[in-house]
Order: C-alpha cells, then sequence, then structure tokens
C-alpha cells in the first residue's frame, strides 16, 4: 500500500484491513513514499516522521508491515522501481497487489513506464468519499486489460490534507488518527508547520 502518508490516519487503516480481507492477502505492506515525482506542488514531511507515524499505526495489526525502500532511493521514486524490489525480496512467484487512492489509479497512465507497470502486478483502487471514479475507471480498465479492480467499500471521510489543516489551525482531529499516531504528533519534533507543509 503506497501513499505519502502525511500523516497516516484511520482511512487508510481501515481500508488496508478490509482490501486484506476481502482478497485474503497474507500481509499488507505499507511503503511510504520517499520522493515521489507528482508531489512536486508541496513540501512534505519529513520521512523519519512519516515512518514513525506509519509504525505507530500499525504496530499492534496482524499482517501490517512496513518497508523503507521508497524512502531509501536517491532522486524520485517510481512505482515500478518498488514492484521490481517486491519481486527480488519476495521471488517471481507471488500475487502482488499495488493498493492505492481512487484518484491516484485515474492518473495512472502518466505513470512512469505504465504499460510495464501493469503488466507486473494488478492494481486495487480504494474508493474515497466523494471522488467518483467510474467514467475514468472504465477507460484505464479498458487500456491497461482490466488489471484494475475498484474496492468501493469507503471507510472514513478523512484525508490527509484536512487533517493537516486542522493541526495547522490547532483544531480537533476527533477520531481521525490512530491514537498512537496522534501521541506522536502531539509528544514529537513534529511541529505544526512541518505536518501542514
Amino acid at each position: 500500500m503506497g501513499g505519502t502518508f502525511d500523516p497516516i490516519h484511520n482511512g487508510h487503516i481501515s481500508i488496508a484491513q478490509k482490501v486484506k480481507d476481502s482478497y485474503h492477502l497474507d500481509e499488507v505492506v505499507f511503503v511510504p513514499s520517499g520522493n515521489p515525482p507528482h508531489k512536486k506542488e508541496r513540501q512534505i514531511t519529513d520521512a523519519s516522521h512519516r515512518l514513525a507515524m506509519v509504525k505507530a499505526a500499525i504496530s499492534e495489526i496482524e499482517g501490517f508491515t512496513f518497508s523503507t525502500m521508497e524512502m531509501d532511493r536517491k532522486g524520485y521514486s517510481y512505482a515500478l522501481d518498488t514492484v521490481n524490489e517486491f519481486y527480488a525480496i519476495y521471488g517471481d512467484d507471488i500475487d502482488l497487489y499495488f493498493i492505492t487512492g481512487a484518484d491516484a489509479i485515474a492518473e495512472i497512465g502518466t505513470w512512469h513506464r505504465a504499460d510495464e507497470l501493469m503488466k507486473k502486478c494488478s492494481f486495487i483502487a480504494a474508493a474515497r468519499p466523494g471522488y467518483h471514479i467510474d467514467e475514468a475507471y472504465r477507460r484505464i480498465a479498458e487500456k491497461f486489460d482490466h488489471r484494475i479492480s475498484l474496492f468501493r467499500e469507503t471507510a472514513h471521510e478523512e484525508s490527509s490534507s484536512e487533517i493537516r489543516r486542522r493541526i495547522e489551525n490547532g483544531e480537533d482531529l476527533g477520531d481521525m488518527l490512530p491514537s498512537a499516531v496522534a501521541d506522536y504528533i502531539r509528544r514529537s519534533g513534529v511541529t505544526q508547520e512541518e505536518a501542514a507543509a
């Protein structure tokens, strides 16, 4: 499951668990992005903080783990590199699923070497509240030979951008974050400015 996780929130956790159960996955590996080329428009919270929040969020959930492979790379990090690295770790005899948001999937045709990427793994596009993907999904599913499954069950209404806005303004976060992540933000060096960047 890829993403900036800036910060990871209860929506991420809920979708990951539901996808794991629905697709009978052995493991969900959270892969915080390092230097994603599609996030040039804003500064991203330092990788060490984002990783610490992921670790805190999933530490007690069976079948959830994390990888720093994208954070460890120099320069821009591409999904194809990540997929190839998973095969190098686990071998070729695996069914590999890439879980991401439906909004990201709608742009998959613009991803680095997308045609090659789509031959190497299946994608699960998690629906997001208020985001309508049906028309875009039909176009990309036809182009990429139906290697994309749309997971329509949404969980929480939160988004990382809304959480960052609330942190910046000192507003209540309610139950948007796992308690361990909320505690980390409060006690760590993640300032309001960093979390809102």
